[in-house]
């Protein structure tokens, strides 16, 4: 059997859990790493979210992550290559019991802001945080052990939500030159 996908309430600690993840990396990964950030649901304010800390790292070489497999395994961490996603590396903490996922790109790749302006967006717009909310709770009640299904739900709001936040970040941008 499959692990139950599982959306809870936002929780006070899913920060201090990053930045407990985040020294961890930092002395692991040390001259590499460029940025380290929060993303994904637990990043959102207020937002139900999977209890699995998203991790967005950037990195100098990307190529060069792959020789830290090891003391990633030691730490916890499922080594899964690309997983589905070129030029990234994923790693995933916890085991059946997912606490961290993180997503490592080099710099430049255009899923790093991507992901970072989808975070901004919905932490400034609270309203599409509870429309977010409500959608997860529903894909975890329709499809309870088919991640795929539940993710495959989230994509077109996710897609919609990623268009307006460029829009609203570009805006933020000329609005900052004036």
């Amino acid at each position: 059997m499959s692990r139950k996908v599982e959306v809870i309430t936002a929780q006070k600690n899913w920060k201090e859990k990053f930045k407990q993840e985040k020294m961890l990396l930092e002395r692991i990964f040390t001259k590499q790493i460029v940025s380290v950030n929060h993303i994904g649901s637990t990043a959102i304010r207020n937002s139900k979210a999977k209890p699995v800390i998203d991790i967005l790292m950037v990195v100098k070489e990307l190529q060069k992550v792959d020789a830290f497999d090891q003391v990633m395994q030691k730490n916890g961490y499922d080594c899964l290559g690309e997983n589905g996603i070129p030029e990234r590396r994923f790693f995933s903490k916890g085991g059946a019991n997912r606490s961290h996922h993180l997503h490592v790109f080099q710099e430049g790749n255009k899923e790093i802001s991507r992901h970072l302006i989808f975070r901004d967006f919905m932490n400034d717009h609270p309203l599409e945080v509870i429309e977010y909310s409500q959608l997860k709770l529903e894909l975890a009640n329709q499809f309870p052990y088919d991640i795929d299904s539940y993710c495959n739900g989230k994509d077109a709001f996710i897609k919609e939500i990623d268009v307006k936040a460029k829009i609203w970040y570009d805006k933020k941008q000329n609005d900052n030159k004036i």
